[in-house]
C-alpha cells in the first residue's frame, strides 16, 4: 500500500493506492485562501496540517488495515509558497502563496540589481517565486524577516510536520 498526499491551494487530497496502482480510497479536505488586500494570497500552515491529518484520520477510520500496510508516502503540492519559520520551526506569518502578486516591485528591483538574473536562472523574476516574496517581507515586515531561520515550500512544511525531519 502507498499513500499520496497532495497539498493544493484549494484542498488537501489524500489517496490510498495498492501495489497494482488501484485506488483503494481517497479523502479531501477543503482549504481557504485569505486575501487581506487586493493581489494578496495567503494560507495558515496550521490549516494544511489540520487538513492533512483530517484526511488521514478519515482513511484510518474506514480502512485501518490497509493504512497500516502503507510502505511509502508521496507528497505533491503547490510550489513557491514562502513558509517562513523561526528558530523553533514555528511559522512566523501566513504563507505567501504562489499566486500572490504583492512583490511585483521587488521583482523589478531584483532584475535591476542582478542584470544576469534571466541568463543565470532561465527565468525572469516573477511575484509567484519565493525570492521576491522574501524581499517584500524584508521591506514591509522587517520584524518578521529578522526572525526567519528557515524558508520552506508548503509541501516541505507538511513533510516536516508528518515526520519531524527537515
Amino acid at each position: 500500500m502507498y499513500l499520496g498526499i497532495d497539498l493544493g491551494t484549494s484542498a488537501v487530497k489524500t489517496v490510498l493506492v495498492d501495489e497494482a496502482q488501484r485506488v483503494v480510497a481517497s479523502r479531501s479536505q477543503a482549504l481557504t485562501v485569505a486575501s487581506p488586500r487586493r493581489g494578496y494570497s495567503e494560507q495558515d500552515p496550521a490549516q494544511w496540517v489540520a487538513a492533512s491529518f483530517a484526511t488521514l484520520d478519515a482513511l484510518k477510520a474506514d480502512h485501518p488495515a490497509e493504512l497500516a500496510e502503507v510502505e511509502g508516502i508521496g507528497l505533491s503540492g503547490q510550489m513557491h509558497g514562502a513558509t517562513l519559520l523561526d528558530a523553533n520551526l514555528k511559522p512566523l506569518r501566513p504563507c505567501i502563496l504562489w499566486n500572490d502578486g504583492r512583490s511585483a516591485q521587488e521583482c523589478g528591483e531584483l532584475e535591476q540589481r542582478w542584470p544576469a538574473l534571466r541568463a543565470t536562472t532561465g527565468n525572469k523574476a516573477m511575484p509567484g517565486f519565493t525570492a521576491p516574496k522574501l524581499l517584500w517581507v524584508r521591506k514591509h515586515e522587517p520584524a518578521v524577516f529578522n526572525r526567519v531561520d528557515k524558508v520552506l515550500l508548503p509541501k516541505a512544511y507538511i513533510r516536516y510536520r508528518l515526520t519531524g525531519v527537515l
